[in-house]
């Protein structure tokens, strides 16, 4: 027997399944379609076999990191959710999805990892009390730099000589695509009818984080709730597809509203992983204080050990 395919991807929170677009994206395609996927909710990068989320490790092609890519693996694995559509329906997809990365997504980047009051109060903090220590010290800031190199390569380097402009832009481009995708929708069940399609996935990924995070700053997120279609699709493909989901490792076919037992052997390596973390953690924290002053290490003629030590131990006791 073949085994199954394993999807690692943030958890969720706030009622969603997970916290990041991508993984959502993923996470929704596979139920649209039926893909038997193992899921490991994870709050730590590092324990993906990519070392990025989401990753798809499967036995034919080893492991997948790129949101499309692993659509498009499922769908050569024959779990298809677009089986039905037309050539035009299809063409449609393909330009829907342009619209979410060039309107939609620079829009929520801004909010949730460049707006000051969202990151400070909501996305740093979610980060930094979800990831185990002491890697919580330094990965929520390489997400936010990676996420504003990513707005970079969206909207190229203008953007840093007038952000306040750039903030009126990006805020306008997505209202105007919110109010198209509604338009598009009416009252339509799903984008094509009836029937979820990729371009389903993509959509509600977007549109349900923004919905659904709690955002002290949300002037995007009152005019998505001012779209009463956009949010009952949302709140409708949470209650058919996500109502179960609940555990950390379990299977994404929507046949089976039971949720897997949790393997306890969840990552080969755990122990060994958790060792490395803890050490680079430790080395990135003693360097920190080095170079900041925080700590200091005395010299002395004779004696030097014990000077450096006494030194080190006073400073952490001051510290704490």
């Amino acid at each position: 027997m073949a085994a199954p395919m394993e999807l690692y991807c943030w958890k969720g929170d706030w009622g969603l399944p997970s916290v990041d677009v991508d993984c959502l994206a993923v996470l929704t395609y596979a139920r649209f379609s039926g893909a038997p996927l193992k899921v490991h909710k994870i709050t730590n990068p590092w324990k993906s076999p990519s070392g990025s989320l989401p990753a798809l490790r499967t036995e034919e092609n080893g492991v997948i990191s790129q949101t499309h890519l692993i659509i498009t693996h499922l769908r050569k694995q024959k779990y298809n959710a677009d089986y039905d559509l037309s050539a035009r329906q299809g063409a449609d997809t393909l330009a829907f999805v342009s619209l979410l990365e060039e309107k939609l997504l620079p829009a929520l980047i801004h909010t949730f990892w460049i707006d000051a009051k969202n990151y400070v109060e909501h996305t740093r903090k979610w980060y930094a009390e979800s990831i185990p220590f002491p890697l919580n010290f330094f990965l929520p800031n390489r997400m936010h730099r990676q996420h504003i190199e990513r707005l970079r390569l969206i909207r190229g380097d203008a953007w840093i000589e007038d952000e306040g402009e750039l903030e009126k832009e990006l805020y306008r481009d997505a209202q105007e695509c919110l109010s198209l995708l509604s338009q598009r929708l009416g009252t339509q069940k799903f984008f094509f009818g009836d029937s979820p399609a990729s371009l389903d996935a993509y959509i509600f990924s977007h549109l349900a984080l923004l919905l659904k995070a709690k955002l002290p700053s949300s002037k995007l997120q009152q005019h998505l709730k001012s779209l009463d279609n956009l949010c009952n699709y949302c709140v409708s493909i949470l209650s058919m597809y996500f109502a179960w989901d609940t555990g950390a490792s379990q299977s994404t076919s929507p046949k089976s509203a039971r949720p897997e037992p949790q393997d306890s052997d969840e990552e080969p390596h755990k122990r060994r992983n958790q060792i490395l973390s803890m050490a680079v953690g430790l080395v990135a924290m003693i360097g920190y204080a080095l170079l900041s002053g925080i700590v200091s290490i005395q010299r002395g003629v004779t004696g030097n050990a014990v000077s450096g030590q006494t030194s080190l131990e006073d400073d952490d006791e001051d510290c704490t």
